[in-house]
């Protein structure tokens, strides 16, 4: 059998250089703050899912400034082993991730962590989906999407993709469609990327204690 892997993609919460949208509603310290909770909140979640499931790994894959002394926080709070990013642009690095863990016999699922609503149910049943299905992907309410998870090796579905767009998830679908892929679809969520998306976290009262502190 195939060990799940979830592979969590974060970037390095340095002020200007992270949530760059958010910067006018919160200002630079305020998004790299926000950033910073929203990765600690995303690990959280995946240590109850890993410790839900046997045999499971949680791997941070970091990138910009990869020694930042954040990240060796994450791994010492959360046990997470942590990776580099590498590629050019965010379809390689997602592929490369992928793709290296299924080399290695093991069975993969990617997220970022800009979506807080996404739960450990929601990662238990992306590895169930991929059971029968060659991808796996949440969707995201603005095109996107915030989970993506492979069974067999496709890498036509992260080429050529209009990135930060919102009509990723489409061409994803219409690339999987050429090379005859088997995708699943979990439920349609929303993620933290611009001001607006401020309002229905701090309307959430499950969530409203990551903007602790800030001025909105």
């Amino acid at each position: 059998p195939m060990t799940p892997v979830l592979q969590v993609f974060a970037r390095a919460p340095v002020p200007g250089a992270c949530k760059t949208r958010l910067i006018p509603a919160l200002g630079a310290e305020g998004a790299a703050t926000l950033h910073a909770r929203l990765v600690r909140h995303c690990l959280q979640m995946a240590q109850e899912w890993s410790r839900s499931t046997s045999d499971a790994r949680v791997e941070l894959w970091c990138a910009g400034e990869p020694a930042n002394p954040f990240f060796a926080e994450c791994v010492r709070d959360f046990a997470v082993v942590l990776r580099d990013q590498t590629g050019e642009g965010l379809g390689a690095r997602m592929w490369l991730a992928l793709c290296g863990a299924l080399a290695a016999g093991d069975l993969p699922v990617l997220i970022g962590t800009d979506c807080p609503w996404l739960t450990r149910d929601d990662i238990a049943e992306a590895f169930d989906q991929l059971q029968y299905a060659d991808a796996v992907f949440g969707p995201a309410e603005d095109g996107g999407y915030v989970l993506t998870g492979l069974k067999r090796a496709v890498p036509e579905i992260y080429a050529g993709i209009p990135w930060g767009s919102g009509k990723v998830m489409s061409a994803t679908h219409r690339a999987a469609i050429r090379v005859q892929a088997k995708l699943s679809a979990l439920r349609k969520l929303p993620d933290v990327d611009t001001p607006e998306d401020i309002k229905r976290l701090a309307a959430d009262p499950q969530l409203a204690h990551l903007l602790e502190g800030m001025a909105r």
